[in-house]
């Protein structure tokens, strides 16, 4: 019973840590998964390197293509877009 008292304070801080700094961070990567999952043609979007465009085409291997200039289109790979600005209306059909 001794040694628990020893490992208590030990598991407590293990506990803060884990609701105060391991959660939050889960939580927002599974958010900006669903963001990115979420990705659609037309949207407007900022990459981590801050660059802004428009989603030309969603690829299925993991990369999209935006369009940053007129005729200026570049493939990205869709973990490194940082910020969805703008979302298009899902076509009706």
């Amino acid at each position: 019973m001794e040694a628990f008292g020893q490992f208590l304070p030990l598991i407590l801080i293990f506990a803060i840590m884990y609701f105060l700094l391991i959660r939050p961070q889960q939580k927002k990567v599974k958010e900006h998964q669903a963001m990115v999952d979420a990705l659609r043609r037309g949207d407007q979007v900022v990459t981590q390197g801050g660059l802004i465009g428009k989603v030309v085409k969603v690829k299925e291997d993991n990369e999209v293509e935006v369009e940053i200039s007129e005729g200026v289109k570049v493939r990205v790979v869709k973990s490194t877009i940082a910020q969805v600005l703008s979302k298009t209306e899902p076509a009706n059909g």
